[in-house]
């Protein structure tokens, strides 16, 4: 069985975060209606501009011809893979207010935190997740019948954990390699001081 890679934080940090990385290789344990639609509505409670929760999914189970659907959507660099994922999601964007019809300039900012809630839901329930901007979302549109409001923003597998050794490479050494990040150093400007302490 996969470990599980264990973020290695400079800080103290919730379980939940530390827990959760991009799987590669997914059991055949099935994941069930239920526990999807528990998942997305987990999204469903993130943060978005005006309330306006722009997230809209395209969600499909193994073994069914939506998901073969989705699947023919991804990229050759995600298919050998994600086959055997349990669960496909394709995440849309609504791109403009509903109240007024402006362009909602946050709607793939408010769109990312919902798909952040739902991997952590997943995580929690020992599903883990992988969410790649490798797909054709132009085929999509035409595909699912999306209209011009209507943007394709990325493809998410969800699946429970199974060896890496069962992977082919390239993806067996990424699945194996340690999590890292930038330097904590590197994520607060500067300017002004630190937190804005006096220099």
């Amino acid at each position: 069985m996969s470990s599980v890679k264990i973020a290695n934080t400079s800080h103290p940090v919730l379980d939940l975060i530390k827990n959760r990385w991009s799987a590669r290789s997914f059991s055949d344990k099935p994941i069930y209606e239920n526990e999807m639609n528990t998942i997305v509505e987990a999204g469903s409670w993130a943060f978005s501009a005006m309330n306006e929760q722009p997230w809209r999914y395209i969600v499909a189970l193994k073994d069914t011809p939506l998901f073969n659907k989705l699947f023919s959507l991804l990229a050759g660099g995600n298919q050998p893979w994600c086959k055997n994922a349990a669960a496909l999601v394709l995440t849309i964007g609504k791109k403009t207010y509903t109240a007024n019809g402006a362009i909602n300039l946050t709607m793939m900012h408010d769109v990312g935190a919902a798909n952040m809630l739902m991997t952590l839901q997943g995580n929690s329930m020992g599903i883990f997740s992988h969410v790649m901007g490798g797909f054709d979302a132009v085929k999509s549109r035409e595909v699912f019948d999306l209209d011009d409001d209507l943007q394709p923003i990325a493809m998410m597998a969800f699946g429970f954990l199974d060896d890496a050794e069962k992977l082919i490479e390239p993806f067996k050494t990424r699945e194996l390699t340690p999590r890292i990040r930038k330097p904590f150093d590197e994520l607060i400007l500067p300017n002004g001081g630190p937190f804005g302490k006096k220099a």
